[in-house]
């Protein structure tokens, strides 16, 4: 059968191609590139951007999804979230991750119900965003208590979250930030009390205090969602420019196959952001299936 003009230049083209990508992906290896709102905290708060603008601004740079970090929400509608998920659609952008305020660790039973039932509002928003990932925090160590009782609490707060969550098809993931979470042994530890299949860790390269690449593996069991920062952390504590296909080589060696986000903490966000994602997006590409 005569092949016609389209289908020959399709067959011409598709095989350097086919076997150039595969030549760059490392068998296995599946991400997929985002930004995270928070990199637009000023211009959200200030309200110069919308979160519309910013979901247009993902697909311009060919990114394939935004963390909804959701504190400047103007509003909780039923119309609004209808809208940013439409302008998701049209610009064939996942919304992926809602972030949250939460904080898991609450010393008395009526704390923790309150921030149970903070974890049922905002899972019910990323449901409507069509979100299957919500992000919260373990929170600083209550006044008087010990480690090891600020994660059992923690813990149980989670697992009646991700209990929720997962009724939803939505994980819950703690990020390893500021207090009971600044180091990775009790992030960690939170996760493996909780003890539920739709609970994980919002691992964040750029939040790890010590050696990140060595750090992240303490994560590793854990991670649902990643946070990518232009820095990360030495054996001494310092900083250094973030090699990312090294940190995306030692998540996909563990098996995670998800988002990578960028997460930008600088104060020229415009000038920035737009290079550090063109560069996410080819250690990305170059890596993926």
């Amino acid at each position: 059968m005569l092949m016609n003009r389209r289908q020959l230049l399709t067959t011409l083209t598709a095989g350097p191609v086919a076997v150039q990508l595969e030549a760059q992906s490392a068998p296995g290896l599946r991400f997929r590139a985002g930004l995270v709102a928070y990199s637009y905290r000023k211009e959200l708060a200030e309200k110069t951007m919308s979160y519309q603008d910013l979901i247009r601004r993902v697909a311009d740079w060919g990114l394939d999804g935004l963390d909804c970090t959701v504190y400047w929400f103007p509003d909780n509608s039923p119309e609004y979230l209808a809208s940013l998920r439409n302008t998701a659609f049209r610009n064939s952008v996942e919304i992926y991750n809602a972030g949250l305020r939460v904080q898991l660790a609450q010393p008395t039973p009526e704390l923790q119900l309150a921030e149970f039932a903070n974890i049922r509002k905002w899972v019910d928003v990323a449901e409507r965003l069509g979100a299957s990932h919500v992000r919260v925090f373990g929170g600083n160590v209550p006044k008087g208590a010990t480690e090891r009782q600020a994660i059992a609490w923690a813990a149980e707060v989670l697992k009646r979250g991700a209990e929720y969550a997962g009724t939803k098809g939505i994980m819950l993931g703690v990020e390893n930030d500021y207090g009971l979470t600044v180091e990775p042994g009790p992030t960690a530890a939170i996760v493996k009390q909780a003890a539920s299949p739709w609970a994980g860790i919002n691992a964040d390269t750029g939040n790890l205090r010590t050696d990140g690449y060595a750090q992240l593996r303490t994560l590793l069991p854990y991670v649902s969602s990643v946070h990518l920062k232009s820095q990360v952390s030495t054996p001494d504590g310092k900083k250094e420019p973030a090699d990312w296909t090294r940190l995306l080589e030692i998540l996909g060696g563990s098996g995670y196959r998800g988002y990578v986000g960028l997460e930008y903490e600088g104060t020229q966000a415009d000038a920035e952001i737009p290079r550090l994602a063109a560069e996410l997006r080819t250690v990305v590409r170059k890596l993926s299936l």
